[in-house]
């Protein structure tokens, strides 16, 4: 059975980093094929959003625009693990951070296809970052 399991949040000051794990356990690329690995953010009160995301099959990458340049998402096929630099953080990076997998599906961008819960999507229990300014 697939399990993401997120680490590496915590609490930072303003233009600080931290850097962002997520294990798939059970999930490996050769087997997930046509699947997209991301990170998704939701801070109280508010919806969750998808900040960055790659492609496994080409490694493609794709970013919010709101953390374009300062965050950078990889991954590492022989680990089996995701990872999401944050750089440069701002107080309004805080929230519960999310690791997700989900296949491509025709019509529907990378960030699209990461917000579509179904049973074909993984989920972590996320991890929490506080950005204090």
């Amino acid at each position: 059975q697939v399990q993401l399991q997120e680490s590496g949040g915590g609490s930072v000051q303003a233009r600080g980093s931290l850097r962002l794990s997520c294990l798939a356990s059970e999930f490996t690329s050769t087997r997930y094929v046509g699947y997209y690995m991301g990170w998704l953010r939701q801070a109280p009160g508010t919806e969750r959003e998808v900040v960055a995301a790659i492609y496994l099959d080409n490694t493609n990458t794709y970013y919010a625009d709101s953390v374009k340049g300062r965050f950078t998402i990889s991954h590492d096929s022989a680990k089996n693990t995701l990872y999401l630099q944050m750089d440069n953080l701002k107080s309004e990076d805080t929230g519960r951070y999310y690791c997700a997998a989900a296949p491509a599906r025709a019509g529907m961008t990378a960030m699209q296809t990461l917000r579509v819960t179904d049973a074909r999507t993984f989920w972590g229990r996320g991890t929490q970052v506080t950005v204090s300014s």
